[in-house]
C-alpha cells in the first residue's frame, strides 16, 4: 500500500514561506525600535523583542489566526500586537501608537525587512524545471503577496493561501484541504516543504502529502523524522522530489 501511494506521480510542491523561503532581516525589537527612533524615542531592541514576544503570543492565544473568528483582520491585528508592544515599553500616547502600529504594519510589506535565503530562487526554478506546480500553504496574513512580489518570488506561484484568506490555520488540515482542492490532484501527487515539525511536517503528512521538514540549524534531530523527509538545505530539494516522478 505504502509504496504504491509513493508511486503516484509527484505534479505539486507546496511551500510554507516564513523561514522556509525568506526571513525577518533583522530582530523584530531592531525594527521597532528603527520606527520609534523616527518618532524621537529612544528604546532598548532587548527590552523591546522580549514586550514583543509577549504581546504576541497574548494575542495568538485570545485572538487565534489574526482573529478573523472574532471580527478581526490581519491589519487590525498586528497593530494592536505593536500598540501592547510599545506600551509595555511605556509608550503611552495614543495618537504615537497608533502612528507606529500603522507605519510597521506597512513597513513589512517591503523588500528591506526581509532576507530571500540564497537556496530560495534556484530551488523555486529548479521545481519548475522539472515540470512541477508550484503553491504556497501559509500562516501568514494578507501581505504575503506583495512581500512575495517585491522579494521576486511571487511569480513562481500558481497560487498562495494564506491562514488570513482561508479563516483556518496550520496546523488544521483544513488549509492543506483547501489547497489540495487548488492543485485538483491527490494528495498522493503534492510535496510540501517548510520548516515546522508539527505545522509543515506531520499536518502535511497526516492529509497524505509528502511532507519534507527543512531543518536549515539540525533542530529537529531528536524528532523521529526519517533522513528522507528531512533537508539540511533547499539544494538537496530537485533529487529527493525526482524520486517521486520516475
Amino acid at each position: 500500500m505504502y509504496s504504491g501511494v509513493m508511486r503516484a506521480p509527484l505534479r505539486w510542491v507546496l511551500w510554507d514561506v516564513k523561514d522556509t523561503l525568506l526571513k525577518v532581516r533583522l530582530s523584530v525589537g531592531e525594527q521597532y525600535c528603527k520606527e520609534s527612533e523616527r518618532m524621537g524615542l529612544s528604546l532598548s531592541p532587548t527590552e523591546v523583542d522580549a514586550a514583543f514576544r509577549q504581546a504576541y503570543q497574548s494575542y495568538s492565544r485570545r485572538y487565534p489566526n489574526y482573529g478573523i473568528a472574532q471580527g478581526l483582520d490581519g491589519q487590525s491585528w498586528w497593530m494592536g500586537v505593536v500598540r501592547d508592544t510599545f506600551s509595555q515599553c511605556r509608550v503611552q500616547d495614543p495618537a504615537l501608537l497608533n502612528t507606529m502600529a500603522h507605519n510597521l504594519y506597512h513597513n513589512f510589506s517591503n523588500a528591506e525587512n526581509w532576507e530571500v535565503f540564497p537556496d530560495s530562487k534556484t530551488a523555486l526554478e529548479s521545481c519548475s524545471s522539472l515540470g512541477l506546480n508550484l503553491g504556497v500553504v501559509s500562516n501568514f496574513d494578507n501581505r504575503l503577496e506583495a512581500i512575495l512580489r517585491v522579494c521576486g518570488l511571487l511569480s513562481h506561484f500558481s497560487f498562495l493561501i494564506t491562514s488570513e484568506e482561508a479563516g483556518v490555520a496550520k496546523p488544521s488540515p483544513v488549509i492543506f484541504n483547501q489547497a489540495l482542492q487548488r492543485c485538483g490532484v491527490p494528495a498522493a501527487s503534492v510535496a510540501h516543504v517548510g520548516d515546522h515539525y508539527v505545522n509543515d511536517y506531520l499536518t502535511s503528512r497526516a492529509v497524505g502529502i509528502h511532507g519534507l521538514l527543512l531543518d536549515r540549524h539540525n533542530k529537529h534531530f531528536q524528532r523521529n523524522v526519517p533522513g528522507e523527509h528531512r533537508l539540511s538545505s533547499l539544494e538537496e530539494l530537485p533529487s529527493r522530489l525526482q524520486q517521486h516522478m520516475d
